[in-house]
């Protein structure tokens, strides 16, 4: 994420007659791109899922097996021609090296299999806001015990904000809505969620040796090596419905919402502090609840609404404080 900075540095100065290139995009406005577009993708995943499960009889296991083995074969002829893979890297401790994908793949198995339980017991907008709403929570209490991070001025009005958000779409669901077993899949989804979360911005920080395409790869294969036996044990094949719905539906989670979105969030992630990646990937709920209430008539009330500005306000005031330029000291 520093090369294009590097070159901006090296642009001819101003006032020699010639004219200069245009500045390349600032990384951190780069990393709020990339997680926003991450979010937003990710928010179609649980309605997508939500109809594989009305069209077949696949379970969460078999969805998260499918979703990281096709992502996988769809990253891997990309991450074979990219140019990061055989760039020298500064050598690496075994130990690092290991337990950077394991553990992120891991953390993404637990994330992504507890959250469609969530979605099938639960319901789409209420497992994705608990467990989106949850994940800033564990988050930050991650990076503060194993990162040393703190919330700047900017950050604790906007994780009070979201959180504010969440409680008002929650409570504002009618009586009978909330399941418990959907709430504690997608509690034990954050806790997945903070961690993949946390050991993304550990590559960035301590430079593992990873780029983002390969702990990408990697991560899925993981993911579904430790998924392949509980899915087997559910039904890895459907045995009913429409397969080619299915089928369909799950190569678009697969392709856009794995294959293209994972890179992008890690590589965004890298450059921005945990609670403020996690609080911005908050823009996955707000993009759920829309498209439960649109594709899969869940009634739209008016706490959801009012839950909705607060949160989009509180993503809103943080892109614009984690933007700013900050003060660099001069050369002398």
């Amino acid at each position: 994420m520093t090369t294009s900075r590097k070159h901006a540095v090296g642009a001819e100065a101003p006032g020699r007659g010639r004219s200069r290139p245009l500045p390349a995009l600032p990384p951190v406005r780069r990393g709020f791109a990339f997680l926003a577009f991450a979010g937003i993708a990710w928010g179609t995943t649980g309605a997508a899922v939500a109809v594989v499960y009305r069209s077949s009889d696949l379970g969460p296991m078999a969805v998260s097996f499918w979703r990281f083995l096709a992502g996988a074969v769809l990253l891997l002829p990309v991450w074979a021609l990219s140019p990061a893979r055989t760039a020298p890297r500064a050598p690496q401790p075994a130990g690092r090296r290991v337990l950077l994908p394991v553990g992120t793949g891991i953390g993404l198995a637990v994330f992504q299999t507890a959250y469609f339980a969530a979605v099938r017991d639960t319901g789409l907008a209420v497992g994705t806001i608990v467990a989106l709403g949850a994940a800033p929570v564990f988050t930050a209490a991650g990076g503060r015990l194993f990162l040393g991070e703190r919330l700047g001025r900017a950050g604790v009005p906007a994780v009070a904000g979201a959180l504010a958000g969440l409680a008002v779409l929650v409570l504002g669901n009618e009586p009978g809505a909330v399941h418990p077993a959907g709430v504690a899949m997608a509690l034990l989804s954050a806790a997945g969620y903070a961690v993949s979360n946390l050991l993304g911005r550990w590559t960035g920080r301590h430079g593992t040796g990873a780029d983002p395409l390969t702990l990408t790869l990697w991560s899925f294969l993981v993911g579904a090596a430790v998924l392949l036996v509980p899915a087997c044990h559910e039904g890895l094949l459907p045995q009913g419905g429409d397969p080619t719905e299915a089928a369909l539906l799950m190569l678009y989670i697969a392709a856009v919402t794995t294959a293209l979105a994972y890179p992008l969030y890690f590589a965004g992630v890298a450059v921005l502090r945990a609670a403020t990646a996690s609080v911005m990937m908050l823009l996955e709920p707000v993009s759920a609840a829309a498209l439960a209430v649109l594709l899969l008539g869940e009634r739209l009330t008016g706490a959801t609404v009012a839950g909705t500005v607060v949160l989009l306000g509180a993503i809103a005031a943080l892109a614009l404080a984690e933007s700013r330029p900050r003060a660099e000291p001069e050369n002398p």
